[in-house]
């Protein structure tokens, strides 16, 4: 079904969309549930860590994209899964690459508190 809304109820809308999205991935997924309450830890400690705006944003924006990057793996995993419950090389492949960008982004998450809390 096509969403009709516009202008202040397509935003109202989207938002509503987005936060239901929010609360079924705490719900049901535990790695984001886990870096939630990593990110609700790091990112008051950013902004007493951060000496500058800029690293203080750095350094809260490698949490924010961890937390991204967790929901576009879950979402990878949840279509993947809705497909099917057999094992398809194409299906594995896809959840592999979705695990491995979120690893990616807990290294880059590492090196920029590691590297704005030793320099």
């Amino acid at each position: 079904m096509k969403n009709t809304n516009t202008g202040i109820k397509r935003i109202i809308s989207a938002g509503s969309f987005s936060a239901s999205g929010l609360i079924a991935a705490y719900r049901n997924e535990t790695a984001f549930r886990q870096e939630t309450w990593l990110a609700i830890i790091l990112i008051p400690l950013a902004l007493w860590l951060g000496e500058t705006w800029p690293e203080k944003t750095w350094l809260i924006a490698s949490v924010l994209l961890l937390l991204i990057v967790e929901l576009l793996n879950s979402a990878i995993e949840t279509v993947v899964d809705r497909v099917g419950d057999e094992y398809h090389e194409l299906s594995g492949r896809a959840k592999d690459m979705g695990s491995a960008a979120v690893l990616l982004t807990i290294i880059l998450t590492a090196m920029v508190w590691i590297t704005t809390i030793f320099t």
